[in-house]
């Protein structure tokens, strides 16, 4: 996929960024072309990526249309969860998730979370630290992209989300 420089993107886990430039720059005595990214959340992070390194291109993705963020929000309670019960299992399948930011995947994966999170608390329990790190930084993925497309705060990404699945019930039993 071609970028253009204004371009407002997901990179990685690094979240929503913006194509500010391309640039040449000298590593190791090779000079190689890179995108300029400027995350949107964090104002004094440059972010370069080379434009012929596939893997980290690959790592570019175009931000949802409102559209489709709201078709995200409604197919949320009929996603199915799933817990793995090897920690590192778990913690593997939660980088591979994060590394390709597939939003479908991130919404499963929160939500498992969410659902072990609340069995552990009845128990007086709490989550495993790597489960609240990976929880974290998947909620920032996704919140990230939906305060800056629906155009709200990050802390009222949440609230918005339970009001439209609410919303969504309410319709679908009537």
């Amino acid at each position: 996929m071609n970028y253009q420089i204004n371009d407002t993107i997901l990179y990685g886990s690094q979240g929503v960024c913006k194509i500010t430039g391309t640039v040449q720059k000298d590593f190791g005595g090779s000079v190689m072309d890179y995108y300029t990214l400027k995350p949107v959340y964090s104002e004094n992070s440059v972010i370069y990526v080379p434009m012929h390194n596939e893997a980290l291109l690959r790592k570019m993705r175009r931000v949802l249309s409102s559209e489709e963020i709201y078709d995200l929000i409604q197919a949320m309670p009929r996603e199915e969860v799933f817990w793995i019960e090897d920690e590192n299992k778990r913690k593997e399948a939660c980088r591979e998730i994060l590394s390709r930011g597939d939003r479908t995947e991130l919404i499963r994966a929160i939500k498992a979370l969410y659902l072990h999170q609340q069995e552990l608390q009845e128990k007086g329990r709490k989550l495993h630290v790597a489960d609240e790190r990976f929880l974290r930084d998947a909620e920032k993925m996704l919140y990230d992209e939906f305060a800056l497309v629906l155009n709200i705060r990050e802390e009222e990404v949440l609230p918005f989300i339970m009001e439209q699945i609410a919303v969504g019930e309410k319709q679908s039993v009537q």
